[in-house]
């Protein structure tokens, strides 16, 4: 078979959705439906494949995202299993990185969700082409054309839907596919029956519906329009040409349907997405950088290898990298150059994954997604290359971590150990920081919210047997201007024998509008008296003085810092003196402004019966909340509100207490907001 031919026939496939909507029990499906496991894996029963770490099981939720491969007529599926939880968003974001594509699963009562909007403005920004699968259409209160007008309205893509259900919330049976206008059902067991002609049923409506599907495609691809301004309808092989273009545009998003508990719609969901999801050679030439020059590399076996590494699971026998190969080749024993550090590196095995199991392959070409054993110091993000040939790839974001608490170890004797262990915790999970308090000596363990906390404590707990003692959780302030000073004038001069350093700055500060902008500088000397070179050096030191603010040694943003005057010394000025007068000029510029204390905020939506509304709106106006509205769903009261993460700390227990365990929430941080009483 040709190269072009292999590639061709690979989808690198994500599962994307907020928590509890089925993405689990969607790849269980999807494996089952392969033939890759000959058992239906249930996450309510802990026989998950891909949630085959003890504390998912223990959980029901997805922590660790997990990669998989299996095989449907004839095309190999890399699909990686993402969590839904907030927590774990810088998970799904090293994830989408390596993605050619996606599947977003949606509840078909509580349609698009707060995390399912966060996930899917993740895979906008790395321009993941997405299908999507609104599951749970057994369930009482679903509702197929409420779903897909929540995408619409929520979303913003246009949203086509190629099946209509066969029958409503219990007797949900199957779909007619629009598409080929054929139905399509299963047996109470899940198993296929052959397809048959549409329902007596649904005779009217599916023509109606395949003709809105039609007219919908028509007004955004114009290949389509044409056939259909000639004949008045587009054919098939037209219809599945035009949504796999706009599926690749991020134009439209096609829709599908089924109840992935009971095995209803997997089937036509992995057709979906042979059709409509690129494969390697679909996607965009990667691009990198050497030597500040930016080059392509296109899928191609036989050109050099680059690959990035996404995931590292280190291990007491050893690591595992997992890697997205973008272009070349690499096999067994091959020596690889680490581009990010510039070192070699020996590839011992390569690994077909499963989740938790292997399978052991001579080499990987581009387009694979493997695990190689024998990289010692590869982390998440590192571009490995040909050592001849080298390239940096752009390495997925991280983003900075919102909530902290102080651990030590219960004996003064596993002190050691637990470094060791947090050091290996942070190097699977860059998310994660661990760092010394410089005031009061304590470890201080750093994640995006409690639960990711809590599981990484847990780790290290049941996988390297430490007892640790755990602090109460803080959250992560910031500090912003509330009101600039101008014309601050800092004079640095040094005499202490052989050259003397000489700088002279004078400095404006003000706020800008977005506080979480990060610093914003800019000249504005004029006649020469601070030379370019030594602007840079001010900034520089600027930026050095925001990492510790005057109230409380938080770092500093949302600030405009102007250079508008200055003076050197022929013999005296440097960059390094000019660095410190801008490091030490915006501390005295800091102190003189009214400073304010931000506070991560998140966006709360709260579940609950409506007899439980009251007292769970007294109880967010307590914890500082502010409602943004509610809503009816399903029988049940909807309340969104933005929290202070700081009071959040056991909100679960409290709203469970007050709704005699009946309300659910989730909630994602949304950035920061003043804290109370913090001006001066």
């Amino acid at each position: 078979m040709r190269t072009t031919d292999l590639l061709a026939v690979v989808r690198n496939l994500g599962i994307l959705a907020h928590v509890d909507a089925g993405k689990t029990t969607v790849t269980e499906r999807i494996l089952y439906a392969t033939g890759t496991t000959h058992k239906r894996g249930e996450v309510h029963d802990g026989t998950t494949v891909t949630d085959f770490d003890p504390q998912e099981r223990d959980r029901g939720i997805t922590i660790f995202s997990a990669a998989v491969s299996c095989s449907w007529n004839g095309h190999r599926i890399n699909l990686i299993d993402t969590p839904g939880h907030v927590d774990f968003a810088d998970e799904v974001e090293r994830s989408l990185r390596v993605l050619d594509g996606a599947v977003a699963v949606f509840d078909a009562v509580a349609g698009v969700e707060p995390q399912s909007e966060s996930v899917w403005r993740q895979a906008d920004r790395h321009g993941v082409p997405r299908i999507a699968f609104v599951n749970k259409m057994d369930r009482a209160g679903a509702d197929l054309d409420a779903a897909v007008a929540s995408i619409r309205d929520r979303l913003h893509p246009v949203p086509l839907a190629v099946q209509l259900p066969v029958g409503a919330e219990g007797a949900f049976t199957g779909v007619v596919d629009l598409i080929g206008m054929r139905t399509l059902t299963w047996t109470d067991d899940g198993e296929a029956r052959d397809p048959a002609p549409v329902p007596d049923a649904l005779r009217e409506e599916a023509p109606r519906r395949r003709r809105l599907l039609e007219e919908a495609v028509a007004e955004l691809h114009p290949a389509a329009l044409e056939e259909f301004c000639d004949t008045g309808a587009l054919g098939t092989g037209t219809l599945t040409a035009a949504l796999r273009d706009l599926t690749a545009r991020g134009e439209a998003v096609v829709v599908l349907c089924g109840s992935a508990y009971r095995n209803r719609g997997i089937e036509p969901l992995l057709d979906a997405v042979l059709a409509y999801l690129p494969s390697p050679l679909d996607v965009p030439a990667v691009r990198g950088t050497y030597d500040g020059t930016e080059q392509e590399r296109a899928a191609d076996p036989e050109a050099p290898l680059v690959a990035l590494a996404f995931k590292v699971n280190a291990t007491a026998t050893g690591r595992l990298t997992y890697l997205r190969v973008y272009s070349g080749t690499v096999e067994q024993g091959d020596t690889v150059r680490d581009a990010t550090t510039g070192r070699t590196e020996r590839v011992g095995r390569i690994l077909r994954v499963r989740a938790d199991r292997h399978a052991r392959l001579d080499r990987a070409v581009a387009g694979d997604i493997v695990a190689v054993v024998g990289l010692k110091s590869a982390r998440a993000g590192t571009t490995l290359c040909a050592p001849d040939v080298p390239l940096v790839l752009e390495p997925p974001g991280v983003a900075e971590p919102v909530v902290s608490v102080a651990v030590e170890a219960l004996r003064s004797t596993d002190t050691g150990r637990l470094a060791q262990a947090l050091a290996r915790l942070a190097e699977e999970d860059p998310s994660l920081v661990v760092r010394t308090d410089a005031e009061t000596g304590q470890t201080v363990l750093s994640g995006m919210g409690e639960l990711h906390l809590e599981v990484a404590v847990e780790r290290v707990r049941s996988d390297h047997g430490l007892g640790v003692a755990v602090g109460r959780p803080r959250v992560s302030h910031r500090e912003t201007v509330g009101r600039g000073v101008s014309g601050v004038v800092y004079r640095h001069v040094k005499q202490d024998g052989g050259a003397g350093q000489f700088a002279h700055v004078v400095l404006d500060v003000e706020p800008l509008d977005d506080a979480e902008r990060g610093l914003e500088f800019r000249s504005t000397v004029v006649g020469g008296r601070v030379p370019q070179e030594y602007v840079r050096a001010v900034e520089a030191g600027c930026r050095d003085a925001l990492t510790e603010g005057p109230l409380g040694g938080h770092p500093v943003t949302g600030l405009r810092v102007t250079l508008t005057d200055g003076s050197t010394h022929v013999k005296d000025s440097s960059d390094t003196a000019f660095r410190t007068a801008g490091r030490l000029g915006l501390r005295d510029a800091l102190r003189a402004c009214a400073m304010v204390l931000l506070e991560p905020v998140a966006e709360v939506t709260v579940t609950v019966p409506r007899d439980a509304v009251g007292s769970v709106l007294g109880d967010l106006a307590a914890r500082r909340g502010r409602v943004g509205g509610s809503a009816t769903r399903a029988g049940a009261a909807v309340v969104t509100a933005t929290v202070p993460l700081a009071e959040l700390f056991g909100y679960a227990t409290r709203l469970r207490s007050r709704t005699q365990g009946r309300g659910t929430f989730t909630s994602r941080p949304t950035g920061y907001a003043p804290a109370p009483a913090t001006a001066r």
